[in-house]
């Protein structure tokens, strides 16, 4: 357990949690969405600081990041917890910990101090340490630690994330970042309320902020049967990226599979995949990738 970094005291012994875009208001006794920042006593800690769930050596391109490090490996970590409520999560036995009361669910995870991390990262030869699977943004405090540690050794930071950060998180980890893979899951409001239990305009806004910041960026979208995969749609983000990011910023289009709530979706068709990535090279991206096919 450590005392959270990200949070303002409200009235009474109520918190404003302040690592990403839900700002979740957390009465004594309780957690935020995640799952995994409590509000003790007046102060929010993070429940899951060196708590590590999964610890994996992984090739950058899984990320995926193919115009960044290509053809190395990747010490790749995760806590349990998400602040997103993803109806298609493919990790959602350690992402989507939190039930009606968060409360109640054990925190799960092998203690492992950020220096260990980083001497398993050189151990390994890898240069790099990814913080992946689940949503680095929550368990940012820990994340922290360990990219410091990791610019001390000349290792790489890579963050692949669902982009709901606040501005105080990008201003924590920025220095020390140095590589992103956003996922953009799809151009309406209506899609990141009902799917994701959340919001699409701040992960624009943070997409433009850290392509700003001068921290690498590729960008994910999961092309989901008759949710965000129509023509308009597609077009809308392609757009996006070239108009906002930049014609060199990479777009991975993937083929979704049925999965946890969305079992009764069936997978994308290999061409509909390919017909995103002409959608994304005739609006003038330079650099498109089918994925999952």
């Amino acid at each position: 357990m450590h005392e959270a970094l990200l949070y303002k005291k409200l009235s009474g012994k109520k918190l404003q949690c302040q690592a990403c875009n839900h700002h979740c208001i957390i009465q004594e006794g309780r957690r935020g969405i995640c799952g995994v920042r409590e509000n003790q006593k007046g102060k929010l800690y993070s429940l899951v600081y060196g708590k590590i769930i999964a610890e994996h050596i992984d090739p950058i391109e899984k990320k995926p990041l193919y115009h960044f490090m290509p053809g190395s490996f990747s010490l790749s970590i995760a806590t349990v917890g998400c602040n997103f409520r993803c109806l298609h999560c493919q990790n959602a036995d350690i992402s989507q910990i939190s039930k009606e009361r968060p409360e109640d669910v054990k925190i799960l995870g092998e203690d492992i101090k950020p220096e260990k991390i980083v001497q398993d990262a050189l151990d390994n030869k890898c240069p790099s340490i990814s913080y992946t699977y689940t949503e680095p943004t929550i368990f940012v405090e820990y994340a922290l630690d360990c990219m410091k540690l990791a610019k001390e050794n000349d290792l790489r930071n890579v963050w692949v994330s669902n982009g709901y950060m606040t501005k105080e998180t990008l201003d924590l980890v920025g220095e020390y970042l140095d590589a992103t893979n956003i996922d953009l899951k799809a151009f309406t409001e209506e899609f990141y309320q009902e799917v994701c239990g959340a919001r699409l305009k701040p992960v624009l806004e943070n997409l433009i902020d850290i392509k700003k910041r001068r921290i690498w960026l590729e960008i994910t979208t999961l092309i989901i049967p008759g949710k965000n995969d129509s023509e308009k749609e597609l077009k809308q983000i392609a757009e996006f990226i070239k108009n906002k990011l930049g014609d060199d910023t990479p777009w991975h289009v993937s083929r979704f599979f049925p999965y946890y709530k969305m079992k009764d979706v069936p997978p994308t068709p290999i061409e509909k995949v390919y017909e995103a990535a002409e959608i994304g090279k005739k609006a003038g991206l330079k650099y498109v990738y089918p994925g999952n096919v």
